[in-house]
Parts: structure tokens; C-alpha cells; sequence
């Protein structure tokens, strides 16, 4: 099993909030992901969305705050972004390459994960099965992202490392976590 830890940091040309701390850590073992965001501040500052009773599949989730990550097969242009929404919510895309051939990936039906609200702070944790989409011999590359927004509707763009002149996280030389 492979494990790393991770803390986010906020794209420098964007509005963040003075005390917004991201981190986390990311294993595979065999071919089980599992993910773990822990987001610290006065939450009251961050417009999160109530926890749904019935959390489903849908689009645009970056639109407000989202957990996401982006996860591509070593030495191929194609990955995948997943979006988990603290209400809840989610969704997996599939590119062929750079932002090119966006489809919804259909191999998940479901990706359930679980969320701890508290008052300084939220705790977003996945464990997925990447049988779906890859082999469990395949190295896999991985770039961790949020969007955060707060109460104005302003967004802090997060990622392990910023490497274009915009906040973009489908650039690849972005994945840099290698499991």
C-alpha cells in the first residue's frame, strides 16, 4: 500500500479566505482508492450546501464548494476528474486529453462517501474501487483540488500545485501524486 499526505494550496491571483487550511492524505492498495479531505476555518464563512437525503449523481459541481481530483494513467492523456460535494453529491468524468472529449463516465453508478461536519471543521472521506476504470498494475497520477467558496458567492481554487498563469487543474503536470 501506498500513502501520502497532502495540504492544498490557494491559487495566489484569487480572493482565499486568512485562515482556510486543506489537507488530507491518499492511498492505493491493490486498486482501492481511498481519499481523505480534512477542511479547517470558520466554517461559517464557507457557503456549504446542507447534506442531502438523497445525494446523487449531477453536474457542475465546482460551481460551488467541491472536493475534487483528477486521476490519470501514467504515460497516457486520458484521466478522469471526480467531483464530491459536501452535500453530498457527485460526479465522474472521463477526457481523453487536455479538456478534450468530456463524457460522463458511466462504469460508476454509484460513489458513495462519507462527510463529518463540524463546527471548525469538515472531514470528506472516499474508498473507491478503480476496477471500473483501470487495472490495479497501472501507475496511476493524481492532482487534489477544491473549489471553497465563501458566504459571497467568491471562489478559493485549492490544488497540491498551481502550474499555469490561470487556476487550471486539468493540466497534467499537476497530477503530481504518483501511486
Amino acid at each position: 500500500m501506498s500513502e501520502q499526505t497532502f495540504s492544498l494550496q490557494p491559487f495566489l491571483y484569487t480572493k482565499s479566505l486568512p485562515n482556510l487550511k486543506i489537507a488530507g492524505n491518499i492511498a492505493r492498495n491493490s486498486n482501492q482508492l481511498a481519499i481523505r479531505y480534512i477542511l479547517e476555518d470558520d466554517l461559517k464563512e464557507i457557503a456549504i450546501a446542507p447534506p442531502s437525503n438523497t445525494p446523487s449523481r449531477k453536474h457542475e459541481l465546482w460551481q460551488d464548494t467541491c472536493f475534487e481530483f483528477f486521476l490519470g494513467v501514467k504515460d497516457s492523456a486520458q484521466y478522469w476528474e471526480f467531483n464530491l460535494s459536501p452535500a453530498g453529491h457527485w460526479n465522474v468524468y472521463r477526457f481523453d486529453g487536455y479538456r478534450q472529449g468530456m463524457q460522463e463516465e458511466t462504469a460508476f453508478t454509484t460513489l458513495p462517501f462519507s462527510i463529518q461536519n463540524q463546527l471548525d471543521s469538515l472531514a470528506l472521506v472516499l474508498d473507491v474501487d478503480l476496477d471500473k476504470i483501470i487495472s490495479a498494475e497501472q501507475d496511476i497520477e493524481v492532482g487534489i483540488t477544491s473549489v471553497i467558496k465563501d458566504r459571497d458567492g467568491e471562489g478559493t481554487y485549492c490544488a497540491l500545485t498551481h502550474r499555469g498563469a490561470e487556476a487550471d487543474f486539468h493540466l497534467r503536470d499537476s497530477f503530481i501524486v504518483k501511486l
